[in-house]
């Protein structure tokens, strides 16, 4: 069996929905309708009864203390049941003989007793009501109300009723409903257009949803889908827009950190690859193989930092990078991590400012705040102009403590101040300068910054300077420097000679 589409079940299920409301309004509306068409019928009998109870009382009279009733009722009685389509008939208390009749069908039911369990009511009730067949009088349902005539002494010694066919409600029921009938249908069918064509344009973003999706299967995330207002499906284009955004952007690095990987392995691979097989084959001569194998050493230290980096972001991806915070002493670090770098700060003639400065505490995992100090001061010694400086700052604002590490430069541009920090991420000026990296330094230093709750931005002039700054949570506790005098004294603090 062919499943349904999500259009097809949303049309059903609101057709069903509105097809059954009409039917429970159409009950609904019958039950009330016949009960108001009772309720009129009941109100206008018995209006009309008090009419033919005052005209009775009026053709009452006394002869030797029996009360006598005179037949000009009967025409009263004619006149009053043909205006309203009722039986208007006059019986004896006694025994429900009935003595005068008229209006729409007296002569017609040839009415004669009225049952004694329905005068006998009146001794308990002053007004009798019932929707039936009056106790067999009538052959047919009528609506009926009857009243009491009292005599001079208040003694009830007849009871007057008015009468009328309930076969009137059959028919008014039967013309409403037809009415209502041939309104639901119409209504139907103007609720069933409006809900093909909004539920048509309900479903489109979703088709077209669909229809990308499958682009994307092929690997093309060009495709958009068009928002248009703002409800919840609207929301969901938007996201999925997003989607197709952060993935054509992802698929854009995957291709360019597959390409940059790539240039990246077989340079040195090369290098080292050749190195070596000139040494073995003695191409290179004895007095140069230690040469040669010092650029082999640096070309594996250099394959071991593309490795290690490539690690690093498969944990971040798995969630494997936790943190182990304990009381550190910024400055320490900072200081022992630019000790790493002195001959490069020494080649390019580079001043070291901000060392000599107090002691500042943080709650931090000492291995990965060194690899984040590792990886900006790295990244400031690849793009600090030769003769420039590399600066270090420290701050509080509140219960942090932010570090800031400045070079001179070129600076970057504004347009790209917002992706340094993206996954394989590398400006053109950064792929001429810098050889040995893939783009991941930075992503790796923003995602363990943000691990230990801290924030990390960058700020740049452009021909000026290039400043990072990141922020730890303060420690109260106090330690001593772990570094040595003599190390801070063998730094440049100046421009080199």
């Amino acid at each position: 069996m062919k499943n349904k589409s999500l259009f097809q079940r949303y049309f059903y299920i609101c057709f069903t929905m509105i097809l059954l409301s009409m039917f429970i309004l159409g009950a609904i509306f019958l039950v009330f309708a016949s009960q108001y068409f009772k309720e009129d019928k009941y109100t206008l009998l018995s209006q009309n009864l008090d009419q033919a109870a005052d005209l009775t009382v009026d053709c009452m009279i006394q002869i030797g203390g029996v009360v006598h009733i005179t037949s000009n009722v009967e025409n009263y009685y004619n006149t009053i049941g043909e205006s309203i389509g009722a039986d208007i008939y006059l019986a004896d208390m006694r025994d429900g003989r009935i003595l005068y009749s008229g209006g729409a069908g007296g002569s017609e039911h040839q009415l004669e007793y009225v049952p004694m369990s329905v005068m006998e009511s009146f001794r308990t009730k002053a007004v009798y009501t019932e929707t039936g067949r009056m106790k067999g009088l009538y052959e047919s349902a009528h609506y009926t109300v009857g009243k009491p005539i009292l005599s001079p002494g208040n003694r009830v010694i007849c009871a007057v009723f008015a009468s009328t066919s309930a076969s009137a409600l059959s028919t008014f029921l039967v013309d409403i409903f037809q009415m209502f009938v041939l309104s639901a249908v119409v209504v139907m069918i103007l609720a069933s257009i409006i809900i093909y064509f909004v539920t048509s344009n309900m479903i489109r973003p979703l088709r077209q949803m669909l229809v990308a999706t499958g682009s994307f299967a092929r690997g093309d995330f060009s495709i958009r889908v068009p928002v248009e207002g703002d409800d919840e499906v609207s929301m969901l284009a938007a996201a999925f827009n997003a989607m197709a955004s952060s993935l054509a952007t992802l698929e854009q690095s995957r291709r360019s950190f597959t390409a940059n990987v790539s240039h990246e392995l077989k340079t040195p691979m090369t290098t080292i690859g050749g190195f070596i097989d000139g040494i073995l084959d003695g191409t290179i001569p004895p007095e140069k193989q230690n040469y040669y194998l010092q650029i082999v050493s640096t070309e594996v230290k250099r394959l071991s930092r593309m490795v290690r980096a490539m690690l690093n972001l498969s944990r971040i991806e798995a969630g494997e990078l936790k943190i182990n915070p304990e009381p550190v002493e910024i400055t320490d670090i900072v200081t022992r991590t630019t000790l790493m770098f002195e001959k490069p700060l020494t080649d390019k003639n580079i001043e070291v400012r901000g060392l000599d400065t107090e002691k500042r505490m943080v709650e931090a995992d000492p291995d990965m705040i060194q690899q984040v100090v590792y990886n900006l001061i790295e990244n400031a010694v690849k793009f600090v102009n030769p003769g420039g400086y590399l600066e270090f700052r420290y701050w509080e604002e509140g219960d942090r403590t932010l570090v800031a590490v400045r070079n001179s430069g070129e600076g970057i541009q504004s347009e790209e101040l917002n992706r340094v920090f993206d996954r394989f991420y590398k400006s053109d000026k950064s792929r001429s300068k810098d050889k040995s990296g893939v783009g991941l330094g930075l992503y790796i230093v923003r995602t363990i910054i943000n691990l230990h709750g801290g924030e990390i931005f960058i700020r740049s002039e452009v021909g000026q300077y290039t400043e990072f700054v990141f922020s730890l949570t303060t420690c109260p506790q106090k330690k001593q420097p772990r570094f040595r005098k003599a190390e801070k004294e063998n730094l440049p603090s100046q421009k080199a000679e």
